[in-house]
């Protein structure tokens, strides 16, 4: 009988206890070196090896690990590197791979010693956008008609032998050269980056060579392009790509990873492909598995990713079985293999760190080593080679699935009553904008070029110890409030001496974004070490979302009603949006997430009316993640989109025409959903603009956007700190577009992860640029 093979994808490149992460900050700050820095990466690298080793994965990858972004390790590779960061030739060095992804404010060869390729002057880093619908952030290549394509980084290779010199054989990852060549931008007008391929294929070709002479077996390239809606030229381009690399290097096996949907038009492309293996991902799109079984050539093995990948519920292993079941009958034991549906980098990493969750919404869960554990044994039970203890295993795992279906906890009757009975009207503001603009105007009167920020000021140490202490149990509440009371003291103080015409509380009780909000909401749950990387060294951990959702109290009313009492001016309440929650969340997979938008939603216009009342005139709900949510294909969105615009309206329309709402978003495409954006019908819009150089404002200008923007004039992503004249530049660059009556200034993203020594220089760099805006455009 034959045992079926198991795969995985890719795995968590920050460690368990995030330590790539606290590695990178402490590299970046200059306390250590890039010696050590290298071996904490190779350390977290040993460990993921070891772990799906030991947990019987046949095929484990490697080149998965990151520093940053597997998008800009592809550019490094290639040597796709923008001519500002003066790069020097060879390898792509670590100075030069930071400065893409960080942007650089003067030469830094005090961190990486004498010989690297530094630079001279400050520059802007490469733009970061949403890796399809995830919320991990990928750094965007900038390609143009004239660009040269080199071999410009072994790290695939060295990572290889890494492992190889531990005993592991591993699959070597790769960006596939159509998705990254779709994914990438073009610097000139008119151009289309695929035009590119014929240069770029050598470069990875003699990759495939290089990794094949090295030993390895299998290459797994990744093109989750192939779930996307394709134009002829880009399935034209697939084609002509995997013919290049199976002539390049006929003698290693080629695994085909799509992820994140389903095939669909793209089916007959993939199947036709001269490559060994095909991935599907039979969680996202379960019921396309017959239409792949049916082209899916005789010589092709098929990957079943049946186990999720970016969630964090237990795997039905009876639902799974007859997924893997069908396929083997179809195609036959030898053909098949056992997988996640995506790389495990969206997943925890495990479950054994988690102290404090109890027992019964434990048992419901996997992260990434438990889910290893999952694909093991569905692997081992498909065969009909399961030992005892895989047959104890599936018993357990029934018990604890229908635990899961009846338990008293996740069902709130009023909760669902509510839901059901919203009406139309519920989701409309009494006056139209025009109409509300010139009561809010009357009400704040503020100035040409209002300033804000857009939420969150610098997280320093001593806040997060405070946190830290309070939640640890070492700091009695009320020292902890009076604390926070301080800290809100001295923020509102700042922004009144620096200018601010709209100020904010500074978000100091909070955590993060989602999870503070998740903690004050009934049918959440939380983890001590469910992170996930966001982007770079920003690891998120989001709340779980198990059970009906709904307010049992008001969850930012203290901290705006006390900040509102210390100035004169209007500050600006701040909220959380229903579909970032949801985003941002592991969503409980029980009931469509439509439902569960809508009742963040009513939980968060309870809190949007508490703030009105408690005399808060401007109100600021974030959707960052609006964009994030759409489903891959154009089809699909118009249905996602009715119901996520609903979710916002719902949330904030219960305030009188006199309230004002702001929304903020950021780093994602808006040009092909301007129209519902305009649909949330907010007061206010703050995007990011800064990395783009205002290009995003002409699309808004072309769509003739009727509210009020916010086009951020720094990017707080990058620690350089732009100039007055840099800020200017990019207003006079809105006002070409935008109507100055309609402008604010505010940065990109909130201030939660920078410094005070970069956002006290920033922000008066930032009020100065209005203040000159006003006097001058």
């Amino acid at each position: 009988m034959s045992t079926i093979r198991t795969h995985n994808l890719g795995f968590s490149r920050m460690g368990a206890k995030r330590e790539l992460k606290f590695a990178l900050e402490s590299f970046w700050s200059g306390k250590t070196n890039q010696q050590q820095l290298a071996q904490t990466a190779r350390e977290v690298r040993a460990h993921n090896w070891k772990a799906q080793q030991s947990a019987e994965i046949d095929l484990i990858p490697s080149n998965d690990f990151s520093f940053y972004d597997q998008m800009l390790d592809t550019c490094a590779l290639v040597g796709a590197v923008p001519a500002r960061f003066e790069w020097s030739g060879g390898l792509v060095g670590l100075d030069t791979y930071f400065a893409m992804a960080r942007g650089v404010a003067a030469k830094e060869s005090d961190l990486y010693g004498e010989g690297c390729d530094c630079h001279t002057t400050a520059t802007t880093a490469l733009e970061m956008t949403k890796w399809f619908d995830t919320n991990y952030h990928y750094l965007v290549p900038e390609l143009s008609g004239e660009q040269e394509f080199r071999l410009a980084s072994n790290k695939p290779v060295e990572e290889f032998e890494e492992a190889l010199a531990l005993g592991i054989t591993t699959v070597p990852v790769l960006i596939g050269p159509v998705t990254f060549l779709l994914l990438s931008k073009s610097t000139t007008t008119d151009f289309d980056c695929l035009s590119l391929l014929p240069q770029l294929l050598p470069v990875y070709g003699a990759i495939a060579r290089q990794l094949s002479e090295k030993g390895a077996q299998w290459i797994q390239w990744d093109e989750p392009a192939l779930c996307l809606d394709l134009q002829d030229n880009a399935r034209a381009a697939l084609e002509q790509t995997y013919a290049y690399l199976r002539e390049a290097a006929p003698n290693v096996k080629f695994l085909l990873n799509t992820y994140f949907g389903d095939l669909r038009d793209n089916l007959a492309t993939a199947c036709a492909l001269p490559v060994d293996a095909l991935h599907i991902d039979a969680v996202r799109a379960a019921n396309e598995l017959p239409r792949v079984l049916e082209p899916l050539p005789s010589n092709m093995q098929l990957s079943v990713g049946v186990v999720d990948g970016r969630n964090i519920w237990r795997n039905d292993f009876d639902a799974s079985l007859a997924l893997l079941n069908e396929a083997k009958a179809a195609i036959g034991a030898e053909r098949l293999l056992v997988s996640p549906s995506c790389s495990l980098l969206h997943s925890p990493v495990s479950l054994k760190h988690e102290t404090k969750l109890d027992a019964e919404l434990k048992n419901w869960l996997a992260f990434s080593e438990e889910k290893l554990s999952e694909v093991a044994q569905l692997g081992r039970l498909v065969s009909g080679n399961e030992s005892k203890e895989d047959a104890a295993a599936l018993l357990e795992n029934r018990a604890a699935i229908a635990s899961r279906r009846s338990s008293g906890r996740i069902h709130q009757d009023a909760v669902k009553i509510r839901s059901a009975n919203v009406q139309e009207r519920d989701s409309q503001r009494q006056s139209a904008f025009e109409t509300r603009r010139a009561l809010q105007q009357q009400r704040l009167q503020l100035p040409l070029f209002p300033t804000t920020t857009i939420g969150s000021f610098p997280q320093t140490a001593e806040v997060r110890a405070a946190r830290s202490h309070f939640k640890r149990g070492e700091l009695a509440l009320d020292a902890y409030e009076t604390f926070l009371e301080a800290e809100t003291r001295k923020v509102i103080q700042w922004q009144e001496e620096a200018g601010l015409d709209v100020p904010v509380h500074g978000e100091f009780e909070r955590n993060d974004m989602v999870e503070y909000f998740g903690e004050n909401l009934a049918g959440f749950a939380f983890t001590e070490n469910g992170w996930v990387q966001s982007y770079g060294s920003r690891c998120v951990k989001p709340p779980i979302i198990f059970g009906d959702v709904y307010r049992p109290h008001p969850m930012t009313v203290r901290w705006s009603q006390f900040a509102q009492s210390l100035t004169a001016k209007p500050v600006k309440g701040m909220l959380t949006g229903p579909i970032t929650i949801l985003q941002w969340s592991f969503v409980r997979d029980d009931q469509p997430r439509h439902e569960t938008a809508r009742q963040i939603a009513l939980a968060l216009r309870d809190e949007v009316s508490d703030l009105e009342t408690a005399g808060l005139a401007i109100i600021q709900i974030d959707e960052p993640a609006l964009r994030e949510g759409l489903p891959l294909r154009r089809d699909d969105w118009q249905a996602y989109l009715n119901w996520a615009v609903e979710a916002f309206r719902i949330a904030s329309s219960s305030v009188r025409d006199e309230t004002q709402i702001h929304t903020h978003m950021c780093y994602c495409e808006f040009d092909d959903i301007l129209d519902s954006i305009a649909a949330l019908d907010a007061d206010v819009i703050s995007i990011e603009t800064s990395r783009s150089n205002m290009e995003l404002l002409g699309s808004f200008a072309q769509f003739s956007y009727p509210n009020d923007i916010g086009p951020g004039v720094w990017d707080i992503h990058s620690p350089r700190v732009p100039s007055t004249d840099e800020m200017l530049t990019l207003l006079r660059a809105a006002v070409k577009v935008v109507p100055k009556e309609r402008l604010w200034v505010n940065p990109d993203c909130g201030l939660k992860t920078r410094g005070w020594a970069e956002v006290a220089p920033a922000l008066a760099n930032l009020v100065s640029a209005a203040k000159t805006a006003r006097e001058t455009l």
